[in-house]
């Protein structure tokens, strides 16, 4: 094989192999000791090599034969739709393992002696599943960009209202249909206008990005709106619903960025090189339990005091928002976009919310039970048909008496 001409396309590989070998060495002794040695950083900083920053834009990244061109293109859109399908597939099972626990919980409320749920065959059922969808979005980030993935949550929202409807015989509204309607047109937008590029997730490349000054200068700044936020909700005793899902959208950047690198670098390893060996991984592993978990804890207080259908649009949407705005500083996925193809993924994303508001919408409304209490025909008794609540009481109604009489909210007697 001849030698590679100088000052041509093969010198500066090899000199880009030469610094890589001499750069990515930690514990050699030189000047180039380690990726994040003081000399190498301040050399890279501004212009990162293309080994250490493995992403480019689809011009970008083929500057070889028109065959070679087009096979790279064809490979980088394979790869997107695998993780585009995964998060897709992820979702639904999602909505699906959503609606079996739901039927469950029905089962077991209409049983004569319910058993506790967690006990139930077809409630584990539904645990499990949920488990199996949440790992396809998992492995989904280790395929497509942040922005590529995290707005499918939209998925799980509009396909648990289909299957409600088919399975559990829930009306089917207008405002559904148009919710279904817009969140799949935002999701056409989002996916073919989303960031079209690849990122091979190494360690070194995490590391790269993690003491980078664009992450360092917003993570001081969410720590700071964070320690803020829960000043106002600990110790002011403030619970709004912005407050407390704004809390849970900042830990939400953290999560999607450790997920993201930790899938990666999953991938990583299975495709190309070991990567489990560097202590990256498992910081980014305790960054992604720690935050899911205090994230759960966040979402849980919301549940209790705010309806369902009022959390989960408003989480979706912060959520989607915090996720996109980790992947642009973190990883850098809009880096050289042009300006219509940014403002058309973000209609597509502001469709998919509204789709989300529309389909969650006074849901919860429909299931409220009735305003009486039928007790139907006791032998021997004379009651009345339809027993009205007490609005001023802590029970529904009040039993009448032999006399056929109520007592008032006064507790005097009144004639039926």
């Amino acid at each position: 094989m001849a030698a590679p001409a100088p000052g041509g396309p093969g010198a500066a590989a090899s000199a880009a192999l030469d610094e890589l070998s001499r750069n990515l060495t930690y514990g050699a002794l030189g000047a180039g000791n380690g990726s994040l040695s003081g000399a190498w950083y301040r050399r890279n900083q501004a212009h990162p090599p293309a080994y250490i920053l493995p992403f480019t834009s689809r011009k970008e990244s083929l500057t070889f034969s028109n065959t070679e061109n087009t096979s790279a293109l064809v490979c980088l859109n394979e790869i997107h739709l695998f993780g585009v399908l995964l998060a897709i597939l992820g979702n639904l099972v999602i909505s699906i393992s959503l609606n079996i626990q739901k039927y469950s919980h029905l089962q077991l409320a209409h049983q004569e002696h319910p058993r506790p749920y967690f006990k139930s065959v077809l409630w584990w059922g539904g645990i499990i599943l949920m488990a199996v969808g949440e790992t396809g979005n998992f492995a989904a980030y280790g395929f497509a960009p942040i922005t590529l993935i995290a707005p499918l949550g939209c998925m799980s929202v509009t396909g648990s209202a289909i299957i409600s409807v088919m399975f559990l015989k829930e009306n089917l509204r207008a405002s559904d249909l148009l919710g279904m309607t817009l969140a799949f047109a935002g999701t056409y937008l989002l996916v073919n206008f989303a960031p079209n590029i690849t990122q091979d997730i190494s360690a070194r490349t995490v590391q790269y990005y993690f003491v980078g000054w664009q992450f360092m200068t917003y993570g001081i700044l969410e720590i700071l709106i964070f320690c803020i936020l829960l000043y106002f909700h600990k110790r002011k005793g403030i619970k709004h619903i912005a407050i407390l899902l704004t809390l849970v959208a900042l830990l939400a950047s953290l999560t999607v960025i450790s997920v993201k690198a930790v899938s990666g670098m999953i991938t990583f390893s299975v495709t190309d090189k070991m990567q489990l060996t560097y202590p990256i991984f498992y910081i980014m592993c305790i960054i992604m339990i720690a935050s899911c978990v205090f994230q759960v804890k966040l979402l849980n207080q919301a549940t209790k005091l705010y309806s369902t259908a009022t959390v989960v649009p408003v989480n979706h949407t912060f959520f989607t928002i915090s996720a996109i705005i980790a992947g642009i500083i973190f990883y850098q996925e809009f880096l050289g976009a042009a300006f219509l193809t940014i403002f058309i993924y973000l209609f597509g994303c502001f469709l998919s919310f509204l789709g989300v508001v529309l389909v969650t919408r006074n849901r919860e409304k429909e299931h409220l039970p009735q305003s009486y209490i039928d007790f139907g025909h006791v032998p021997g008794k004379q009651m009345l048909d339809k027993i009205q609540p007490d609005s001023n009481g802590l029970s529904y109604g009040t039993l009448p008496d032999g006399s056929d009489s109520t007592k008032s909210p006064s507790g005097e007697k009144k004639e039926v």
